[in-house]
């Protein structure tokens, strides 16, 4: 009796745990990579809004983090948020809204996806042309982006 009542325990805690922690494979990952490099460029381009950062934000998880050593950038999503809105209200937005986001190689890992990627214009004949490489890591919890941690 005690055994079945353990057993049964067990597999119930079991698939709640793996319920509220839902792992995100390979296609889910490249998604969200891509979503977010669709969603940042927005906010880079002339004539961004507020909305734009906030739709930006909440597509990742509430517990992202945001990193860059470099640039002494350690954000939480509420810090991320006010560093965004402080660009724009300095007006450090101006890209062209030819501007587009790219993943050009990823290794995927445990959670975790290392993302060689650039931003890159669009000319007027429709090419695209890629500007600086970058790198970064990304983290993944609960099927979203819960890690940006940069490298460049």
């Amino acid at each position: 009796m005690f055994r079945n009542v353990f057993l049964t325990l067990s597999l119930l805690m079991l698939a709640t745990s793996s319920l509220s922690a839902y792992a995100c494979d390979q296609a889910c990952k490249k998604d969200e990579i891509d979503s977010y490099l669709s969603h940042i460029v927005k906010i880079f381009v002339r004539g961004s809004t507020e909305a734009d950062i906030d739709k930006f934000l909440n597509q990742l998880h509430d517990e992202v983090k945001y990193e860059h050593s470099e640039y002494g950038a350690d954000f939480d999503k509420l810090k991320w948020r006010e560093a965004f809105v402080h660009q724009l209200k300095l007006g450090s937005y101006t890209d062209e809204p030819t501007l587009d986001g790219r993943v050009l190689n990823i290794i995927y890992g445990k959670q975790h996806a290392a993302v060689e990627y650039t931003y890159g214009e669009v000319d007027s004949q429709g090419v695209w042309k890629a500007g600086h490489i970058k790198f970064a890591l990304f983290g993944f919890k609960d099927g979203k982006i819960s890690l940006i941690r940069e490298y460049w």
